[in-house]
């Protein structure tokens, strides 16, 4: 969710920027735009719309080895050239990008700007226009700049021109993510390492509250107060091929196709010597001295622990609570007496979550952060993380980082259970191995999939997917995939819940997709599916092959009970992807939607 990218060196920036803000379209976003500076001027290109149409925006001849970019996700004003970053004070010396929310812009205008006249409905360019009021009150950039930091209330990740001062970008953080990068030939800085790459694999953290004057050989780091700051550089663990399509359409059907080699990759991570899995000592004696677990998280990451919430209970016994991160600040449940809090984010940026995170902490009590993203924010808060070493996601629709979540959520309740003695009844290495092996043969199904897609979805505007037990969860995962790509109105039911009101949506041809893969409620699921059938429902089963009759529309390899839910959610994730491919729809940045939501 919106994307920052600058530049200060001895190349021309503006491909540097360009070629970084396509790296960050998978974020989400609904306009961009650039700035370039040079010893006299700075120009600034922006528009609504895709990168590919601010490309063919900037003037060919454009030229500065310094600038800043920015890819915007509304959040105040509509998607407009208007409102696209970077913004300009009113005299045109200062130019800004911001990332975040300000809180109180409103109160600044109050209080500050009365007498400016706004170009824009945004709460960023009150920040800029506000640096300038300072300025022309004689204080220098560099403390207009911390002052108007001191006034913000919200969040931020801000990179700032001085036309003034054109040998350096001024740099700010707080509670959104923000890296500075180290090149050969100058210095970047980024929302996101991906930006950045094809220059540097040499990063410095930015924490909040920090300020950061860069040049294009030097980065000096402070506090808000001017205190320095020191900071060593760690080298990002991405390869830039990881990034890339490759002979795929769509990045979407790559990570589907990824997911059992991440299945084995979080398999040779997570077992030692002896061949048992494991997690971290420190991991394992938090889980020890809890009495219960809150899973904190968003979207699909909430669903994934829905169903870390089942192996946590049912293999290692300790009592789960599963709690979107979004009420949970504001409607916090009666806490045990020695909570651990796990939050599940597979950026590591989720707003949300690092909210709950911050109250939490100030309580004293224990945090644990399952991401994909090391080094991210929700990582280094936490008293523990663990990795999910699924490697980049690029398609908003998350697919392998949501099975990884589950795999490392089951590694978890496995070890908790070896270190509480406990003799399970199942060989959890093995049936690990058994579902990468299970999704390798449903990725080669593509084609039953896609004409599935056809017969179900290619002119229904809505379709419910219902399942039982742990099934329930995978389904809500289903309807969710279903409605954020193809824009379908889909909805996941516990399927005992239907007769309860909402059979009443059903009528001739709506599609209901049913999951069985628990043997105890199988029969169960079969009745709900007559009764909407019943009714006119297109109903369609998908079957574990132990479960399977001959009237089943799909069977699905069998895995053990416990690990259906890594293998069912497959099927789903194809039958969403070609609807969404059927319909004409951008599978992998749909409408609206942001791959990192770092705004509450």
């Amino acid at each position: 969710m919106c994307g920052i990218v600058g530049y200060i060196g001895t190349e021309q920036a503006k491909d540097i920027l360009l070629n970084g803000l396509e790296r960050l379209e998978y974020r989400g976003y609904d306009s961009a735009g650039i700035a370039l500076m040079n010893a006299t001027n700075v120009e600034v290109y922006k528009e609504k719309g895709r990168i590919a149409k601010l490309r063919g925006a900037v003037a060919e001849e454009a030229e500065g080895t310094t600038g800043i970019g920015h890819t915007r996700w509304a959040t105040h004003g509509v998607p407009s050239q208007e409102n696209a970053h970077p913004h300009q004070s009113t005299s045109g010396r200062f130019t800004l990008v911001h990332n975040g929310v300000i809180e109180n812009d409103q109160e600044l205008k109050e209080a500050y700007l009365l007498d400016v006249g706004m170009k824009s409905e945004t709460d960023t360019e009150v920040i800029v226009q506000l640096i300038e009021q300072f300025a022309s009150e004689g204080l220098s950039a560099e403390t207009a700049f911390r002052k108007t930091l001191g006034l913000l209330q919200g969040s931020y990740a801000i990179g700032l021109l001085d036309k003034e001062a054109p040998e350096r970008i001024l740099v700010a953080k707080q509670k959104s993510p923000l890296l500075i990068g180290l090149s050969s030939h100058g210095n970047v800085v980024a929302s996101d390492a991906m930006a950045t790459l094809a220059l540097t694999d040499q990063y410095v953290e930015m924490m909040d509250g920090e300020v950061v004057i860069l040049t294009k050989g030097e980065v000096n780091i402070s506090a808000l107060d001017g205190t320095p700051v020191s900071r060593a550089p760690y080298t990002a663990e991405l390869d830039a091929t990881d990034i890339e399509k490759g002979t795929y359409p769509h990045f979407m059907l790559k990570e589907i196709d990824e997911q059992p080699l991440v299945m084995r990759r979080i398999i040779q991570h997570y077992q030692d010597d002896a061949g048992r899995l494991k997690v971290d000592e420190g991991v394992r004696q938090a889980v020890k001295l809890a009495d219960r677990l809150y899973i904190v998280a968003c979207g699909t990451s909430w669903h994934a622990g829905l169903v870390g919430k089942q192996f946590l209970e049912n293999i290692a016994g300790v009592p789960t609570e599963v709690h979107i991160a979004s009420e949970f600040s504001y409607n916090r449940p009666l806490l045990s007496e020695r909570p651990l809090f796990v939050f599940i984010s597979q950026s590591g940026e989720t707003a949300d979550c690092r909210s709950v995170l911050v109250d939490v902490k100030q309580l004293g009590h224990s945090t644990l952060t399952i991401t994909n993203s090391p080094g991210s924010t929700l990582s280094r808060e936490a008293d523990h993380t663990l990795l999910l070493h699924a490697g980049p996601e690029i398609a908003v629709a998350s697919t392998k980082a949501y099975t990884a979540q589950i795999a490392l959520l089951s590694i978890l309740a496995v070890d908790v259970a070896q270190g509480k003695g406990a003799t399970l009844d199942f060989d959890p290495l093995k049936e690990l191995a058994i579902v990468a092996n299970a999704m390798e043969v449903l990725c080669d199904e593509k084609d039953d999939y896609e004409q599935m897609a056809r017969d179900y979805l290619s002119d229904t505007r809505n379709a419910f997917f219902i399942g039982r037990a742990v099934d329930y969860y995978v389904v809500m995962e289903a309807a969710l995939k279903l409605k954020e790509i193809s824009y379908i109105q889909a909805e996941g039911f516990a399927a005992g819940e239907l007769k309860h009101g909402t059979i009443a949506l059903i009528e001739d041809g709506t599609p209901v997709f049913g999951l069985i893969s628990q043997p105890h409620v199988a029969g169960h699921l079969r009745g709900n599916l007559q009764e909407v059938a019943a009714r006119g429902a297109h109903t369609c089963t998908i079957v574990t092959h132990d479960l399977a009759t001959t009237n089943d529309a799909h069977v699905l390899p069998e895995v053990h009970p416990h690990y259906s839910p890594l293998a069912s959610v497959v099927p789903f994730q194809l039958l969403a992807y070609y609807a969404a491919l059927h319909r004409g729809c951008d599978v992998d940045k749909p409408r609206n939607l942001a791959k990192s939501v770092t705004v509450e």
